[in-house]
């Protein structure tokens, strides 16, 4: 429930203002409203990223899978069940991470910051796997 209820904030905060966040310059941002859009626009770009990773990781998963006897197979579903697991665990963490600010205008540049440094983690690993 309070995973709903902040998300739906963000949500609100973002629809609120969609246009604001086109004209900020980030690198000098300084307003609350500012560096709270600037960090979810770093989280968007970050988890563009991931999903550019996770297809490269579960397409090399699939072929890991087509070279194996029938009986080893199952790289792909193992990824695909690590990253449905790790998706609601890194929501969580970042509702966590944003309770020092909880009910503030700074609680979503927390709770984005977290998620943009676990998604960019979460990358890495994703492309670790990778044999290139």
């Amino acid at each position: 429930m309070i995973r709903v209820s902040l998300f739906a904030c963000l949500l609100a905060v973002h629809i609120a203002s969609p246009a604001l966040a086109e004209d900020i310059d980030c690198e000098t941002a300084m307003a609350q409203q500012e560096l709270n859009a600037c960090a979810e626009q770093d989280w968007e770009a970050a988890d563009a990223d991931l999903n550019d990773a996770y297809k490269r990781a579960m397409a090399e998963m699939k072929d890991m899978d087509a070279n194996m006897p029938e009986d080893l197979q199952g790289a792909a579903d193992a990824l695909r069940d690590a990253q449905r697991a790790w998706i609601p665990y890194r929501d969580a963490n970042c509702t966590l991470a944003g309770f020092p600010m909880r009910g503030g205008s700074a609680e979503p540049l927390l709770v984005y910051g977290c998620m943009t440094q676990m998604t960019e983690d979460r990358t890495a690993e994703l492309l670790d796997m990778l044999s290139y």
